[in-house]
This record gives C-alpha cells, sequence and structure tokens, in this order.
C-alpha cells in the first residue's frame, strides 16, 4: 500500500454492525441484493452480528454478510461480499482476506462446516475487464481460505405475458401426496443428477435416499407457499410415475424450486411437459414473474427452459470449503 490515500492495514477496524441502525453504513458499497437487508434484518434471516465491515477512519473499504431462510437458524450461506471498487489489486487481497477470516473466526464456530458463497454476477463477466478483475479479487481471496468453485449457473426469468406452454396430454398431473411421495421420486432423480450440488452431496458419502431428504428438509420443506401447487408426473392409464415439478415461492420470488424426470423415462422430452405443468400453475395464480435456475453445464435443462419462454438474465457462482475449519494465511 504505497499511496497517502491507501489504506493502512495496522488501522483497518474490523467488526460486526452494532444494530440496524447502522444499515446505511453497510450499503455504502452496493450489490444486486441490498434492497432485500432491512427486510432481511426485520425478520432474522440476518443477524446484525452476521454483517461485518472493514473500514479505514470513515472509509467504507469492504463488507460480508452470511444469510439463512429461517431466524433463529444458523448461518446457511454466506451471500454478501464485496470490496470497495477503488482498492488496488494488492489492495483487495488484503482488505478482503483480513475481513473474511476475522468475521469468520467469530461467526463460526471451530470446527463446523462454512456455509457455501454463492453470489450473483453478470452473464458477460468475463469479458467486461473491470468486472472480472473484481469478481476474480473476491474468488482469490476465498480460495485462499480453502474454498473452490462448485459451480457457475444460469438464473431464468418466466415473465407475464410470454405464452404460456399448453399440455401435450403425454403425461397426467397429480399433487404430490406428502414428504415419502415426493421423496420416492427425488432418490432416483438424485442418482444420476447432473446438477452439481447433489453430485457434491453424493461425494460427500450421503446415499442418493440421504442426499434426497437433505434437499426436502433444508429447502422444499421450509416453502409457506402451497404444498397443492407440487405435481407428479404419470403415464396414463398405468399412472407410473415420470418425474416431478415444485413450483414455489420462497421468501422473495416465485419459482420453479425443483424438477426432475426419473431415469427410465429419460430421453423422451418428458422435461419440457413437466416444467410446462409447473408454470402453468403458477401462471394462473398470477405472479409478477417465475425464477428458476440450473448449472451452465446442464445444456439439456437450459434448453427446456428456453423452450417454454424463460429467459436467462444472469449467472449466479458458488464456493464451497470441502474441510471444516479450514483456514488460509
Amino acid at each position: 500500500m504505497t499511496t497517502s490515500s491507501a489504506p493502512s492495514t495496522t488501522d483497518l477496524v474490523i467488526r460486526p454492525l452494532a444494530g440496524p441502525e447502522e444499515l446505511d453504513l453497510f450499503l455504502r458499497l452496493t450489490y444486486s441484493l441490498d434492497h432485500e437487508l432491512a427486510d432481511d434484518l426485520a425478520t432474522g434471516r440476518r443477524l446484525p452480528a452476521w454483517m461485518w465491515v472493514a473500514l479505514d477512519g470513515d472509509r467504507l473499504l469492504g463488507r460480508l454478510s452470511w444469510w439463512t431462510h429461517t431466524a433463529g437458524v444458523d448461518p446457511q450461506s454466506l451471500d454478501f461480499f464485496d470490496l470497495a471498487p477503488e482498492l488496488s489489486a494488492e489492495e483487495r487481497a488484503e482488505v478482503g482476506l483480513r475481513l473474511l477470516e476475522t468475521a469468520t473466526a467469530a461467526v463460526i464456530p471451530a470446527g463446523a462446516s462454512r456455509p457455501e458463497f454463492g453470489r450473483f454476477i453478470p452473464a458477460d463477466w468475463r469479458e467486461v475487464p473491470e468486472t472480472r478483475s473484481a469478481l476474480e479479487s473476491l474468488f482469490s481471496v476465498l480460495e485462499r481460505t480453502g474454498a473452490r468453485p462448485l459451480v457457475e449457473r444460469l438464473r431464468l426469468e418466466w415473465r407475464p405475458g410470454a405464452p404460456v406452454p399448453e399440455p401435450k396430454g403425454r403425461l397426467e398431473f397429480r399433487p404430490v401426496r406428502d414428504r415419502e411421495d415426493l421423496l420416492a421420486l427425488m432418490t432416483p432423480v438424485m442418482e444420476g443428477t447432473l446438477d452439481a450440488h447433489g453430485q457434491s452431496d453424493l461425494a460427500s458419502g450421503l446415499s442418493a435416499r440421504e442426499a434426497a431428504e437433505l434437499h426436502f428438509d433444508e429447502e422444499l420443506g421450509n416453502y409457506s407457499s402451497p404444498r397443492e401447487w407440487w405435481r407428479i408426473a404419470e403415464l396414463p392409464g398405468s399412472g407410473e410415475p415420470v418425474g416431478f415439478v415444485v413450483p414455489a415461492r420462497n421468501n422473495y420470488h416465485h419459482t420453479i424450486a425443483y424438477i426432475g424426470v426419473l431415469p427410465a423415462h429419460r430421453g423422451h422430452g418428458y422435461v419440457d411437459d413437466v416444467l410446462a405443468e409447473g408454470t402453468r400453475i403458477l401462471a394462473a395464480a398470477e405472479v409478477p414473474r417465475i425464477r428458476a435456475a440450473t448449472d451452465l453445464g446442464n445444456v439439456p435443462m437450459a434448453a427446456s427452459f428456453a423452450r417454454a419462454g424463460y429467459v436467462a438474465f444472469e449467472h449466479a457462482i458458488n464456493y464451497v470449503w470441502d474441510a471444516p475449519g479450514e483456514s488460509g494465511s
């Protein structure tokens, strides 16, 4: 740090917010989810103790925050991590590492698994030099603490006015009866999944059934939207299950939360029929938009969303720490 305006690492103050009244301080840096912060604090999805800043005097040089889906439970993800754009690459590396490691040591118990890092990013981030430099600085800091990139994903949106897919008549649909009804189909879908998160769960030693239960209990089971929306697709006449779709509303948007076709029925284009049913259910509810996401490498699923009228509007990237309590230097 060589210029007179450069921050001094010895003077750097790294601390959590004192309370919700310091939200304006946190908002001196910007990210696309800033508009959600006040409500997250009010509902307990964030705590001031999880929202950390790096300060040089009154200059905000960095910030980060953890989030959870339900008040009263442990942090589920690290979804804010920003560094001041005027910092040099060297300064970003120094400030970012100190901020991340200081905050993590205070919030995440020693020996516990660090929550996954997730960030929404422009689809063209690699082609824009300033954006690429800023993001690669963050990724470098994460990697120095033992994180690795898990997946880059497409974020998709269906908007009112887009055509609502018509039923083709190849499948019949019924509501999901209960947790076990859906888990019985999620399990075989998990066995051949192309989804990086599912593959990571299996690689960790979980069985397909255990990975399905984890997905249900940590995500699907927490939605407050009607479970009557959830559908199982069957072959007409025989009632043999083909797949399922989970239209839902999370804390922020209506979404196609999960969709799957059983291995025995893949290769016949049924995913289009199943996705169309989920889209029709939410469109009939007159929702303002439907959000969805799929791994960048899952070309068949991305193509199905495109055929159903979903538009890719940005990407998301996820990093994970495989070794609990691991930290960099």
